[in-house]
């Protein structure tokens, strides 16, 4: 029933000695509690004045004040350790999702890896804030209880004793049962948030295929499944608690049934009588406490082993490379470099190329070819599998070093759109460009017609249910972003106008053509007519590399790049 994972918390045997004394505290305050409440109620049943018991009963209030006092201060303690280690936590989770890139995230999830970095890391706090209360409440107060039990009398202390191990196995029993169902309940969850997420970034394009329908039916069962097993776990977790309470309820019952009878036979005294029957529910408390929360945090628990499991996953082995900015004279050397989803899903076989100084090289093949993966690999976004990459001469495995990641612009399908102003957006490689850097980028791009219109200009601000722009805009400002760090010399582009009609295309193709100029640029695309201003061509298809060269030398072979020409005859018309 304890996680010992638990005890790996930074600062955790602190916090546990802190508790620990803490509930001694406690413990003694509800036993003064109960003696000089006991001792005011005996005094009254014997005829006395209240006046004569104020004393027992002003005792009592500061007993009464003084647990709640220590309660507030208590709560206020694990607040703060809770909170700092869940702060710490979401901290080590965001910085692993950042260093592992793409292939952490696919693999997990995008929905599951989102509700865990938010919902599930709140959930932790509360997990470590109530468990570790309750678990050294449980352990510290009934001992002392009841070794004022056995003094007070021993009769009362057997039974208090013996039914105590009762109640804990029974707890364990359900404990499990219950823990059983809510890893259902979490992998149920994880399923759903991955669906819904999935569903609601691709429902343009299901709506596009008439498939949202189908899609929100499947959304439906998802969330079926999950209200289902939610159901499942409640009805455990209500079921375990009524029976807790009825043999609590029983126990003390039985308690008070004995001492009654050994009352009415004259073996005992009322004071006695009266403090072990009030310190009985207090007795029992500790364990009902923990029953419940237990069932309350069993959601926490569950994220709190996966975050910790996730942030203890060995990370791919950082290159550690001198890189100079990229010139003219370098070379980017590919060699058998293979990547895998796993067995279900494809990657890249391996492939070998070599490139060379300021080229621009199309990447060209049909949907699901394997253009994304091989732009997220020379990206650094996933890990190779096999094979060897050349920077400048150095030989790496991958390529997520920093040195080379600097050097890179990264322009995707969608360009993402910071909530800030239009200002900070386009500065997002150049946060300290000038006002005439940034008017500059924004005239390069076309961009003026745009920032014209915008109420505040510049420093309007965009994106995240912000001001809303089309998707030539955005992709305008990606632009703007490359224009301004001149120190960036290798240009990514992941089928940058996949989204765009042809006009506002062709358009931005005079835009970026001249960017392009003295810059390693690496353009996946399945649109053909960007393939006569590349230097350079690699064809894929299914995941392999089956033809490379310049445009004219790949049309001369009536091969692959030839097939792909014949299948999309409409996009060889533009130049």
């Amino acid at each position: 029933m304890v996680d010992r994972l638990l005890f790996t918390i930074p600062g955790v045997r602190s916090m546990m000695k802190k508790l620990v004394g803490l509930h001694i505290l406690q413990a003694f305050l509800i036993i003064g509690q109960t003696l000089t409440l006991s001792a005011a109620l005996v005094g009254l049943w014997m005829g006395d004045s209240l006046t004569s018991q104020a004393k027992w009963l002003l005792l009592f209030v500061c007993f009464f004040l003084a647990r709640h006092g220590e309660n507030w201060f208590l709560s206020g303690l694990l607040d703060r350790f809770a909170r700092g280690n869940a702060k710490r936590l979401r901290t080590q989770l965001l910085k692993k999702t950042f260093a592992q890139g793409p292939q952490l995230v696919q693999r997990e999830g995008t929905g599951n890896m989102v509700t865990l970095t938010l919902d599930g890391v709140v959930q932790v706090e509360d997990y470590f804030k109530l468990v570790l209360n309750k678990m050294v409440n449980m352990m510290v107060v009934p001992v002392i209880i009841l070794a004022l039990a056995f003094y007070l009398d021993w009769l009362s202390g057997v039974i208090m004793l013996v039914v105590y191990p009762l109640i804990v196995l029974f707890m364990i029993v359900l404990g499990y049962a219950a823990k059983a169902q809510a890893d259902r309940q979490f992998a149920t969850f994880q399923r759903l948030s991955n669906h819904f997420i999935d569903s609601l970034r691709g429902i343009a394009t299901l709506k596009y295929f008439g498939l949202s329908k189908a899609y929100s039916k499947s959304v439906y069962r998802s969330s079926e499944d999950f209200r289902k097993s939610t159901m499942a776990t409640l009805r455990i977790a209500m079921t375990s608690t009524f029976a807790l309470d009825f043999f609590t309820t029983l126990s003390i019952a039985i308690l008070a049934v004995t001492l009654g009878v050994r009352l009415i036979d004259g073996q005992m005294t009322l004071y006695p009588a009266l403090v072990i029957l009030v310190l009985a529910p207090e007795y029992f408390l500790p364990i009902r406490n923990f029953a419940n929360d237990y069932h309350a945090t069993l959601n926490g628990k569950n994220s709190f082993h996966k975050v910790v499991s996730l942030i203890k996953e060995e990370s791919a082995p950082q290159a550690t490379v001198d890189l100079h900015p990229w010139a003219k004279d370098d070379q980017l050397q590919v060699k058998d470099l293979a990547f895998s989803y796993g067995e279900q899903t494809a990657g890249l076989a391996p492939l070998s190329f070599s490139l060379n100084g300021y080229q621009k090289v199309g990447i060209i093949g049909m949907s699901g070819s394997g253009k994304t993966t091989l732009i997220n690999l020379l990206s650094g976004f996933l890990t190779p599998a096999s094979g060897t990459v050349s920077l400048q001469g150095q030989a790496v495995t991958t390529l997520t070093d920093p040195a080379w990641q600097r050097q890179l612009t990264y322009i995707p399908q969608s360009p993402y759109l910071f909530s800030a102003t239009l200002r900070e957006n386009i500065a997002f490689y150049h946060p300290t460009a000038s006002d005439e850097e940034i008017a500059a980028a924004v005239k390069v791009v076309g961009l003026e017609k745009l920032v014209a219109e915008l109420p505040q200009g510049l420093d309007t601000e965009i994106g995240a249910g912000k001001r809303a722009l089309s998707g030539g805009q955005a992709q305008r400002i990606a632009l703007a972003r490359a224009f301004l760090d001149p120190d960036r010399r290798v240009m990514i582009f992941d089928e940058p106008t996949a989204h765009l009609d042809l006009e506002t295309e062709l358009e931005l193709k005079e835009k970026m053509l001249p960017l392009m100029k003295d810059h390693l640029v690496l353009f996946a695309t399945h649109r053909l007519h960007w393939m006569k201003q590349m230097d350079y061509i690699l064809v894929l298809e299914h995941g392999k590399l089956v033809e490379q060269g310049t445009y004219a030398e790949l049309a001369a072979q009536d091969g692959a790049f030839t097939r792909l020409v014949k299948q999309m005859q409409g996009g060889t018309t533009n130049d």
